[in-house]
């Protein structure tokens, strides 16, 4: 299902270096092939991964989701009161972000899952804006970098992929329902903000995209270890149904905030001309954290 049609969702003069960071997993997957553990009946989620139970200790701990439980109060005041629908869901939306901002720690992992628990390539859905392969060409393809920077230009993807790689495996989580455990590598996004001279007391950072989607990160998350500028999945280049050359692979949000088929992105303290994100912009979360 498209990300449009329902939501999930240059080249520099100096080479950009950064600090060599520690790969995310110790077991990467090799093989684009590799198939997960037939896992035992009635345990299988709906992209053939794990599922793992909570434990009791793990259900009785404050999170997101149990904040998020005071929503249904506003959604019944909201239908209550025709007149305050609007005002009343706004505020619902407001409040889904603002705890999930409170819960977000910049250092506070994700779940990270074995190379039996990832899902099959061909098990991994596409979903896509508008077009499943935008028009671009892949041997002249450059990532346009600018706003509150040192070095904008325009970067090659071998510049950006000669930062330290990082390969993790993690739950790819689409807003539609459905979940799926992937195999991703890339730069980690920080590494390429530091190479760049970026100023990482700056609010965003916007992307705009070859297919005309568009989105905008808090530069807390950008910073987190497992934000990537991801290239590859499952020890293969982007395929283009998944967003290649580039797109973001953040599996602390939801699938609408991680764009494909990168093609700017801006450093800033003011959203340009006030958009937030393609879906944020009719009425969904902006945040979108997990």
């Amino acid at each position: 299902m498209s990300d449009k049609a329902q939501p999930e969702t240059g080249e520099q003069r100096a080479q950009p270096s950064a600090e060599p960071v520690e790969d995310a997993t110790e077991h990467p997957v090799s093989d684009a092939g590799e198939e997960a553990q037939t896992p035992a009946p009635g345990r299988v989620g709906p992209a053939g991964e794990l599922v793992r139970e909570l434990s009791s200790r793990e259900r009785g701990r404050m999170n997101r989701r149990e904040l998020l439980k005071l929503a249904p109060v506003v959604v019944l005041g909201a239908f209550a009161i025709p007149k305050l629908q609007q005002p009343l869901l706004d505020k619902g939306l407001e409040f889904s972000d603002w705890a999930s901002e409170r819960l977000f720690g910049r250092h506070r992992l994700a779940q990270t899952f074995s190379n039996s628990e990832v899902a099959p390539l061909n098990r991994f859905p596409y979903n896509y804006y508008d077009v499943l392969d935008p028009d671009f060409d892949p041997d002249t393809w450059t990532l346009t970098v600018e706003g509150l920077v040192q070095h904008p230009g325009e970067y090659k993807l071998s510049q950006i992929q000669a930062l330290p790689k990082v390969v993790q495996n993690t739950r790819h989580v689409c807003v539609e329902g459905w979940d799926v455990i992937g195999n991703f590598g890339g730069t980690r996004a920080s590494d390429f903000l530091r190479a760049i001279g970026a100023d990482l007391s700056a609010r965003y950072v916007e992307a705009e995209c070859l297919d005309d989607y568009y989105e905008s990160i808090d530069m807390a998350t950008m910073l987190h270890p497992q934000t990537l500028f991801c290239y590859e999945m499952y020890g293969q280049p982007l395929d283009r149904g998944h967003g290649a050359p580039l797109r973001l692979q953040m599996p602390t949000k939801i699938g609408y905030k991680q764009a494909k088929y990168l093609d700017t992105i801006r450093v800033t303290n003011v959203l340009k001309g006030g958009r937030q994100g393609y879906w944020e912009d009719q009425g969904y979360d902006w945040y979108a954290g997990l």
